[in-house]
């Protein structure tokens, strides 16, 4: 019995086993639109006779071992706990206005990829039916594939309306017989050929390089070895005006334009506030401050 729990039992990929720690654990969200109102029944019966039933992640739960290793384990998939359906609208302010609906399903959507995680007791994929909204999202674990495999393995469940039998494709190739036009375009790929081997080996060459030679200059803020493995922390900090100087005169112009900017509207507002206060008093406030960005560069900005 262990043997073949053993056989059965699939390995994760170091990619998919980077997904799934709590750091990253990154779920897809695909939103499909509908022209005609959603037949329920119709779409777990077309899920459940899909291609995407019969791929091993799509039908297998993930598994951690007794030391501590993810492994894809296959189970019977229950159709009823991965198609949920919302049959009520999501909010109450709904007018029949498109942009409103699209407002309405990407605030579930956000809404959903905060609270909402996969239950790790199912296969990691669920699909929402809005029916109010005639729209399906599929919600799938990044550890299952990535975006274009996963839109291909979409595509490949779906059918033509016009032609049951027949995949739907995304565009055409304009295949053509002119025998002169098929010796450039073979030109044209073979002239690409070479220039992606040109390009491939420039890349190796500079590569090596700068992994033998060059390397980046050590500053105030440069970390230790893994530090892109440090945990994340949100720190402020506090400084001087006379610091901003030696900062304006190291970065460019548009970091003093935009800190200058700020500081201007907020001795604006001062300006206004003691012009109230000296009027109230009985006393002249003009000519005190001409400009605020006169006080900025006073106070030596």
């Amino acid at each position: 019995m262990g043997n073949s729990e053993v056989e059965r039992d699939e390995p994760l990929t170091p990619a998919g086993r980077m997904f799934l720690t709590p750091d990253l654990h990154q779920i897809i969200h695909c939103i499909i639109g509908c022209k005609n109102p959603i037949d329920v029944a119709a779409f777990r019966t077309g899920i459940t006779n899909s291609v995407m039933i019969q791929l091993p992640r799509f039908s297998s739960l993930m598994v951690r071992s007794s030391h501590g290793r993810e492994h894809w384990r296959k189970t019977q998939v229950d159709i009823d706990r991965h198609v949920i359906v919302v049959e009520d609208p999501i909010s109450d302010s709904r007018d029949g206005d498109e942009v409103n609906d699209e407002e309405a399903v990407n605030d579930h959507v956000a809404d959903l990829s905060v609270s909402s995680p996969l239950s790790p007791d199912k296969p990691l994929w669920e699909a929402h039916l809005l029916r109010a909204y005639n729209c399906i999202i599929f919600r799938i674990h990044h550890t299952l594939g990535d975006g274009i495999s996963l839109m291909s393995m979409l595509l490949e469940c779906c059918r033509r309306a016009d032609e049951p039998d027949q995949r739907p494709s995304i565009g055409s190739v304009d295949t053509s017989s002119d025998p002169s036009s098929n010796r450039v375009k073979r030109r044209r790929e073979l002239w690409k050929v070479v220039v992606g081997m040109l390009m491939g080996l420039v890349f190796i060459v500079e590569f090596v390089l700068r992994a033998l030679w060059v390397k980046d200059k050590r500053t105030a803020i440069s970390g230790g070895a893994g530090v892109e493995l440090w945990p994340r922390k949100l720190a402020t900090a506090k400084f001087r005006l006379n610091d901003m100087k030696a900062v304006k005169k190291a970065v460019v112009d548009a970091v003093y334009s935009t800190t200058k900017s700020c500081f201007d509207l907020d001795f604006y507002k001062k300006k206004n506030c003691l012009c109230r206060r000296f009027s109230n008093a009985g006393k002249s406030f003009s000519g005190v401050f001409a400009n605020a960005g006169d006080v900025i560069v006073g106070l030596g900005f």
